[in-house]
């Protein structure tokens, strides 16, 4: 439930704190006193769209805090889990907003943004007002209400579907991998036999790619290669070159030879330098005489690199890659082209199993339209009773084939939503396409009263729900309350004396004016309070002792209805 509500520099609102009690808490005042800034701070918090008209005049921001108990099985707590918020006990909600847009949201400490706040929000209030989101109108909503309806019953039914549904994906993923039916297998063996052969074809060699890319770098650099040998082949080798110098040099040392064993060193030294260079000009003059210029290699080189390149893109970035990925399909295709026997098998489970997810979806259908039935008749008696005599209520579910058995749910098959009629002679509707938001609170107080158990939101905030309405019927609607703020937390606007008279806890809303401002006021009431207050909105004076008796017997028949109930 809603514990507590500080609203700070919300339109009229300076500073107000509200603490809400559990049952029936009325909210009532004068008309422009500021009830709907409550309201607004309300849907604020939850996450409604924000608006700078929203901020006090002269202020730069507003903020509005909620803090709630919800119930212990609350999904909410595994919305938390999912964005990773520690799920207290209390849940504190934190939302402010500026002037220049910008907007502040943190739930337990943890900033969130307005979508993930209205994922929270939603399993905590159910809002019913004429400009405000119910959550029923949603039809995921009714049709999770309907089910909560149908029982035990459809619960078991959607547990065996979601198994069978969960056979059918596996079979699903176990024909994936035998390529899907015949036609996308031929498909795939098409694939991967171009892939293979592709691959073979190309009979690549470990170390082929760096070898080609020695040749492109030889033939890139031919002229120069030839160029430079030759020069180095005429330096060493032609007469006057570093041979005749180096033989010259041995020539003269051995002349002096004997006179020294150092002259003979050295001697011995150049003899060897000079042998050396002989084989080095042979070996250039070699080379030299070899260096030709094979345009034809040079192209072939240049086409293995391309396809190798092209290789390498489709299937890896190395040689290995490439033969590891051929290694691969090749099982696949092995797989594919023996597995006919399988895949007849898989289908013909499937088929088979389709067949049951479209009897129990038939099933879960029958079962809907037989609680829906039931619970629709008891919703247009409650209509009745508040005052929409020509009421009609009922679920209308599109039709669905034996082909629409692939797309099957968990819920099944069903796509369906609750229609409306307030007036005879008028045609039903979506619950979204009533246009009165009286009538609207009404259908919704009728449905809470007879399934105020069917979720577990604990909070239900009502505007405008005595819209239209007076005498026996604004009655009906205090004992409507009475019932669901047994089990749940009712926040509600109203204008009637009936409703306040019902309430555990009453807050009068009221406007004053401080230093040249008018500010809007909650004052929770005590006893006495709420006896001037009834005596208000019966239209009393204040001094007169008949208003004020009328008030004491409508607060004592409302004691006694709560005592029987």
């Amino acid at each position: 439930m809603l514990c507590r509500l500080t609203i700070k520099n919300v339109a009229l609102i300076e500073c107000a704190e509200i603490e809400f009690g559990k049952g029936l808490n009325v909210l009532s005042g004068e008309t422009g006193s500021g009830k709907s800034v409550i309201l607004d701070s309300i849907n604020f918090v939850l996450g409604a769209k924000a608006d700078k008209s929203m901020i006090r005049h002269g202020e730069k921001e507003c903020s509005v805090e909620a803090v709630f108990l919800p119930l212990k099985d609350n999904p909410v707590f595994q919305v938390l889990q999912e964005l990773e918020i520690d799920p207290d006990e209390e849940i504190i909600i934190f939302r402010k907003y500026t002037s220049d847009g910008r907007s502040v949201i943190k739930v337990n400490g943890c900033s969130v943004n307005a979508t993930m706040l209205r994922k929270i929000t939603s399993n905590l209030v159910d809002v019913h007002g004429q400009s405000e989101h119910f959550y029923l109108l949603s039809e995921a909503n009714q049709l999770a209400l309907l089910d909560k309806a149908a029982g035990q019953p459809l619960a078991q039914a959607k547990e065996k579907l979601s198994a069978l549904l969960a056979q059918n994906r596996e079979i699903r993923h176990k024909l994936s991998s035998l390529g899907g039916d015949e036609a996308s297998r031929g498909r795939r063996l098409d694939i991967l036999k171009f892939q293979l052969d592709e691959i073979d074809n190309a009979s690549l060699k470990e170390g082929e790619e760096e070898q080609l890319l020695a040749k492109r770098l030889f033939f890139n650099n031919i002229e120069k290669i030839m160029r430079c040998i030759g020069e180095a082949a005429q330096m060493m080798g032609e007469e006057g070159g570093a041979v005749d110098a180096l033989n010259g040099a041995k020539r003269s040392l051995s002349e002096i030879s004997a006179l020294d064993k150092e002259y003979a060193a050295l001697c011995d030294r150049v003899e060897s330098l000079a042998l050396e260079a002989e084989d080095v000009a042979e070996s250039l003059r070699s080379v030299s005489e070899d260096l030709v210029y094979d345009e034809n290699a040079a192209n072939e080189a240049e086409e293995r690199l391309d396809l190798i390149k092209s290789l390498k893109k489709k299937y890896g970035a190395t040689t290995q890659k490439i033969f590891a990925y051929r290694d691969s399909i090749a099982e696949e295709y092995d797989l594919l082209s023996h597995c006919d026997e399988e895949f007849s098998k898989l289908s013909a489970q499937l088929s088979e199993n389709l067949s049951k997810v479209y009897q129990l979806c038939r099933e879960i259908t029958d079962l809907r339209e037989k609680a829906a039935k039931e619970f629709c008749g008891r919703v247009e008696k409650e209509l009745k009773t508040l005052n929409i005599k020509n009421a009609e209520f009922c679920a209308e579910f599109d039709p669905y084939t034996q082909e629409d058995a692939a797309h099957a749910t968990s819920d099944g098959l069903d796509k369906m939503r609750f229609l409306f009629s307030a007036n005879a002679g008028e045609p039903l509707k979506p619950l979204n396409k009533v246009i009165s938001g009286g009538e609207m609170s009404r259908l919704m107080l009728a449905i809470k009263t007879k399934m105020s158990d069917i979720n577990w939101i604990s909070t239900y905030l009502f505007d405008e729900i005595d819209a239209g309405i007076s005498g026996n019927t604004a009655k009906t609607v205090a004992e409507k309350f009475a019932d669901i703020a047994k089990d749940k937390q009712i926040l509600a606007v109203s204008h009637l004396a009936q409703i306040s008279a019902m309430a555990d806890q009453n807050y009068l809303i009221s406007k004053s004016e401080r230093d040249g401002k008018t500010l809007t006021e909650i004052r929770s009431l005590d006893e006495e309070g709420k006896r001037a207050e009834l005596v208000r909105l019966l239209g009393g004076n204040e001094h007169s002792d008949a208003a004020k008796s009328l008030a004491d017997e409508l607060l004592q028949n409302c004691r006694n209805y709560k005592k029987i109930g």
